[in-house]
């Protein structure tokens, strides 16, 4: 499953590679791409773990930077 939400303040290209760069490390994460320009991150994962894998993906994005929050 392939899904792609919006990433709300994020604003700095650093933090966007940061990101993409761990999510990119999760288990059960495919692929995942971080767009600094559109704020958009595109998540693919397998359907039956999409959900845990979601969550472990909202985690690691709060550790990174607090502030920015996902919206589906």
């Amino acid at each position: 499953m392939k899904k792609s939400f919006k990433l709300e303040d994020l604003d700095c290209a650093d933090c966007a590679a940061k990101i993409e760069n761990a999510l990119n490390r999760i288990d059960g994460v495919d692929a995942a791409t971080v767009d600094i320009m559109t704020r958009k991150m595109t998540i693919e994962a397998a359907d039956t773990r999409f959900d845990a894998v979601f969550g472990e993906v909202k985690k690691m994005i709060h550790k990174i930077d607090p502030d920015i929050s996902v919206v589906a």
